[in-house]
């Protein structure tokens, strides 16, 4: 018994390393490769039976569209493309062709010719004088420009004109003449502005009376005599840069108090001067005379100083006086 087993455990040895051998294990390697090969292949050749799909942002596989949405898509596309605006990038394109030929003409201009023309231009312009307006530079450079076309289209092969031009350059500046002046001015530095005609339209009626300009504070008692944009001199009672009042009334009634109890020798109020302006108003001393100051003077025979508006010869020799008189003033009556 035991020698068949030992026969069986040698037969089954055998058998097992037939089996195993290195030329069975490359061929069942190589068969599934090849099979897997051709998984593979197939699932990349096969028609998709699916609808798209696109990543998922949040990582978990993929997302399908349906059809629904994919119509939606291709519509938004077709929309897109016949909203294009053809015409307007077909102008375009022109403009550019245009831009393109243009600047080709102005490099065609020597810059030595240009540099002619701008002398010539610049002293006819000079002739004119520094008191020239507007409209007469237009006119003379436009007087210079008819000059120069009629000079050489009655010129023969040699340019006769006060540029003398050889015939190439004649021939160039006549076309810039006729049909780049603009252009051609640019070159030359030469701009004149357009002039500004400012008119004022009164829709205002004749008869309607002119808007009364309000005061803050309570109304001034007719015995104020309040003028706006008015200053009187006077010699100071009461120094208006450390008496400043809450308004005009107020001020006013500092006068008539001032004048009420002034003690005998004393000055007795009988002008008032009150800057209501929250910027403060001009003067020609050196102090900056601020919002609420209150001047108390007094003065037999009261002078303006201004009134209403400062001359033009004033506010040229003190450049920071504005136009209107920004004071308030009166004279107390008796």
């Amino acid at each position: 018994m035991a020698r068949g087993i030992a026969r069986a455990v040698s037969f089954g040895g055998r058998a097992t390393a037939g089996w195993c051998s290195y030329r069975r294990i490359t061929v069942a390697v190589c068969l599934g490769n090849l099979v897997a090969a051709l998984l593979v292949l197939r699932s990349l050749t096969a028609p998709a039976s699916f609808a798209p799909t696109a990543p998922n942002r949040g990582g978990g596989g993929v997302v399908q569209y349906t059809e629904e949405q994919i119509k939606r898509v291709e519509q938004s596309i077709r929309i897109r493309r016949e909203a294009e605006p053809v015409e307007l990038v077909q102008a375009v394109k022109k403009l550019q062709k245009v831009f393109v030929r243009e600047e080709k003409r102005r490099k065609e201009l020597p810059l030595v010719l240009k540099q002619k023309i701008s002398y010539d231009v610049l002293r006819r312009l000079q002739d004119l004088g520094d008191n020239c307006s507007l409209a007469q530079q237009r006119e003379v450079v436009e007087s210079w420009r008819t000059e120069k076309l009629k000079d050489i289209k009655s010129a023969s092969t040699q340019n006769q004109s006060n540029l003398d031009l050889s015939s190439e350059e004649t021939r160039l500046l006549k076309r810039a003449l006729e049909f780049n002046w603009h252009m051609l001015m640019e070159d030359i530095g030469l701009w004149i502005p357009e002039e500004v005609i400012h008119t004022v339209h009164d829709d205002k009626p004749e008869n309607e009376p002119e808007e009364e300009e309000i005061i803050a504070g309570p109304p001034l008692s007719p015995q104020c005599n309040a003028e706006l944009h008015t200053d009187y001199d006077g010699t100071a009672v009461r120094w208006g840069l450390t008496h400043h009042k809450e308004s005009a009334a107020d001020c006013c009634q500092a006068c008539l108090d001032q004048a009420k109890n002034a003690k005998p020798g004393e000055l007795k109020c009988n002008i008032w001067v009150y800057c209501p302006s929250e910027f403060g108003c001009f003067s020609p001393d050196k102090y900056e005379h601020k919002h609420q100051e209150c001047w108390l003077k007094q003065a037999d025979h009261p002078k303006l100083n201004f009134k209403d508006k400062y001359s033009e010869p004033y506010r040229d020799a003190h450049p920071t006086a504005p136009v209107v008189v920004p004071w308030m003033s009166g004279v107390i009556s008796a």
